[in-house]
C-alpha cells in the first residue's frame, strides 16, 4: 500500500484545521525516521498542539514518507514511530486528530514507484482526504511546514495561509526562498519553529 491514514470517526462540522508536516516540524529531522528511540519532539510542539486541542480545532498530520517506497522501512515501523509521537504528545496534554501519510516516490520499488501520486506533497490529496473524511473547511485552515512543498500542497488544497518554519529543512536558503513565494489568495508567514502557529490561533475564533 502506498498510503496510510488514521482519521477516526469524529467529524468537525466544517471547522478549519491545523495541518502539520511531521519531520522537522513536530519532531526533529533525523533522516528517514523509523525507530521510536530516535523520536524527539521539536521545542513547543506539544504546547502548540495542546493549545489547538483546547479550542476544538482539529490537528492533522500530513507527511511524505518516501522511505517506505525506497524500502528503507515499512508501515509497521512508521506505526511504531507514530505511537511514540502520540505518547510524547500525550505527556504534554496534546493529541493528533488524524494522520495521513504518502509512501510513494519516483525512486520507489515496484508499485510504490509513483512520481505524481495525488497524496504526495506538493499535491493536495492528503488535505482533500482529510476534508472529506472529517468535514474540515479547507478555506479556514492553516498549514505548517519546513519545506516549500508543504506550503504548496496547502495552497493547492485551497488553504489561505501557510507558516514556514526554520527547523528541519526550513533554514535552507532554497526552501525559504521557494516557500516565501506568495500567490493570490495564499499568505506565507515565517517563524523560527512550530511555536509560531500560536499566533495564528485567533484566526480560528474569527472563522
Amino acid at each position: 500500500m502506498g498510503c496510510w491514514a488514521s482519521a477516526g470517526a469524529q467529524r468537525f462540522k466544517g471547522r478549519g484545521a491545523l495541518f502539520l508536516d511531521r519531520d522537522g516540524v513536530v519532531v526533529r529531522e533525523v533522516g528517514y525516521l523509523h525507530r521510536p528511540r530516535d523520536v524527539a519532539l521539536e521545542v513547543r510542539a506539544a504546547e502548540v498542539v495542546a493549545a489547538y486541542n483546547r479550542t476544538g480545532v482539529p490537528v492533522v498530520l500530513v507527511t511524505n514518507q518516501s522511505g517506505v517506497a525506497r524500502g528503507y522501512f515499512g508501515w509497521p515501523d512508521f506505526e511504531a514511530v507514530q505511537a511514540r509521537i502520540a505518547g510524547l504528545l500525550a505527556a504534554g496534554g496534546a493529541h493528533l486528530d488524524a494522520v495521513f501519510a504518502c509512501g510513494c516516490h519516483a525512486d520507489g520499488l515496484g508499485s510504490m514507484a509513483v512520481d505524481d501520486h495525488p497524496w504526495r506533497k506538493p499535491a493536495p490529496g492528503m488535505f482533500l482526504a482529510a476534508a472529506e473524511q472529517m468535514d474540515i473547511d479547507l478555506a479556514c485552515s492553516v498549514v505548517v511546514g519546513d519545506r516549500a512543498d508543504d506550503l504548496a500542497a496547502g495552497r493547492a488544497a485551497g488553504l489561505p495561509i501557510g507558516l514556514h518554519v526554520a527547523t528541519g529543512h526550513g533554514g535552507r536558503k532554497e526552501q525559504v526562498e521557494a516557500a516565501a513565494l506568495e500567490r493570490p489568495g495564499f499568505q506565507v508567514t515565517l517563524a523560527p519553529d512550530i511555536g509560531g502557529a500560536l499566533d495564528l490561533l485567533p484566526r480560528f475564533a474569527e472563522a
